[in-house]
């Protein structure tokens, strides 16, 4: 049962605590906030962050996850950073909708 808690994000998922880290480092790009959440999954850290954005007065976000995964910390910010610019870039506002 506790696989399924971890598969689904219930307590102790790494998946679950990543939504909740604090950014390890933010960016603006193009009217838009960039946070890398990158977070501990088997010894190794993952890429994660937040792409948020104010539309008529409301804060939208868009939560991502990359199989990309790095031993340093500084490493997985970096391409968490990167591809929240890649986002941005490829689907802006869309990918709210």
């Amino acid at each position: 049962m506790s696989f399924l808690k971890k598969l689904f994000g219930g307590s102790g998922g790494e998946a679950a605590e990543a939504g909740a880290a604090k950014p390890a480092k933010q960016v603006e790009h193009k009217g838009f906030l960039i946070s890398a959440t990158p977070y501990k999954a088997e010894g190794q850290y993952q890429t994660c962050g937040v792409v948020s954005k104010e539309v008529d007065g409301v804060l939208k976000e868009h939560r991502f996850i990359r199989a990309d995964r790095f031993a340093g910390l500084d490493d997985a910010v970096d391409i968490s950073i990167k591809k929240g610019i890649q986002l941005v870039d490829e689907q802006g506002e869309r990918m709210f909708g």
